[in-house]
């Protein structure tokens, strides 16, 4: 699939997102209107939030979609940190409204109506949720969306909520013991507040270019195992999520003698490698760097005709030297 297909591909599935957010809403209103249940509010109150998360996470997606213009020469990617971040919140708010409204029951006390019914429809709109969440989070892995991801999450943390409110309906259908219903509420809304703050800790490291260290070892470890004899440091690596495509900028030092042509050629196969091994679209911007005297006890080149010092040892790459703004040494 091409990148402007696997953009409308995500765009598409978001707004089917959109759609189901506003039917299971619906299906919630009438769940609560027939039970009376203070649970099944919150747990309609939250789908309003999956309904501006799922047309937030459209527009970003639209607008991630974008290509690179003046005003925006590394695109417009970043906007899905942002819409991320903001839905992140809103789950969280979500969270703290459900805890509210159990505390008040709790405090008040309310006799429930009709729970046959609400547990039936709450049970269908909690399935339908669990589904397009996984199908959402599974996307979203796959083309790398943190929009989609975050998405699926917050389908899913509303799948545990109202799984709790179904779960609650049915003691109390049995038990009659209402204020149960209510301290469901209360146990999977403090639950709703994690899903929300991680959500945001990661939007945030993502419009900060917090390093990632998986990736970052990913990258690293492709180039320590395809490592040429002629790459003979590389250093000063530095890598930016923009959505889902990255840019990576890094110095590589290779031998003072070669041609521009040469130097460039091997930069060159260097970036061609990690770009098979990165599945997601890339904008490299590498720095070529002369060896210098220090270089030799590092370089691997047996046949150098210009070499001024004696090999010492292979410095194996890591992600702590290769981000380091100085060349390896021996020492």
């Amino acid at each position: 699939m091409d990148i402007q297909s696997n953009k409308k591909d995500k765009i598409g599935f978001q707004k089917l997102i959109a759609v189901f957010g506003v039917i299971l809403f619906i299906g919630k209103i009438i769940a609560w209107k027939l039970t009376n249940s203070d649970a099944v509010f919150s747990d309609a109150m939250e789908s309003i939030v999956n309904i501006i998360s799922a047309f937030m996470g459209l527009y970003s997606l639209h607008l991630a979609s974008k290509p690179k213009d003046e005003d925006h020469p590394y695109g417009h990617g970043k906007v899905e940190f942002v819409t991320a971040g903001i839905e992140g919140a809103l789950i969280a708010i979500a969270g703290i409204m459900i805890i509210y409204e159990g505390t008040n029951s709790l405090i008040t006390g309310k006799v429930l109506n009709k729970l046959d019914w609400g547990i039936w429809i709450i049970a269908a709109t909690a399935v339908i949720n669990y589904f397009l969440g996984y199908i959402s989070i599974k996307k979203g892995q796959n083309e790398n969306s943190l929009v989609l991801i975050s998405s699926g999450k917050h389908l899913q943390s509303d799948t545990i909520t109202t799984l709790g409110v179904v779960i609650s309906l049915v003691i109390v259908y049995f038990t009659k013991i209402y204020w149960i219903d209510s301290v469901v509420a209360l146990i999977f809304g403090a639950y709703i507040i994690v899903v929300g703050y991680k959500i945001v800790r990661k939007s945030l490291s993502g419009i900060m270019d917090e390093q990632d260290p998986e990736l970052l070892n990913q990258i690293i470890k492709v180039l320590e195992e395809n490592r040429r004899t002629e790459w003979i440091d590389v250093h000063n690596m530095k890598i930016q999520q923009f959505g889902a495509n990255l840019h990576i900028d890094a110095h590589i030092t290779l031998p003072w003698y070669y041609s521009l042509r040469d130097a460039h050629n091997e930069m060159e196969k260097m970036i061609i490698l990690l770009a098979k091994n990165t599945k997601r679209s890339v904008e490299f911007n590498f720095h070529m760097d002369d060896c210098k005297p220090i270089s030799c006890p590092i370089c691997q080149i047996s046949d150098c005709p210009v070499r001024e010092k004696d090999f010492v040892k292979r410095v194996q790459w890591t992600p702590e030297n290769v981000t380091s703004a100085d060349k390896h040494t021996a020492q």
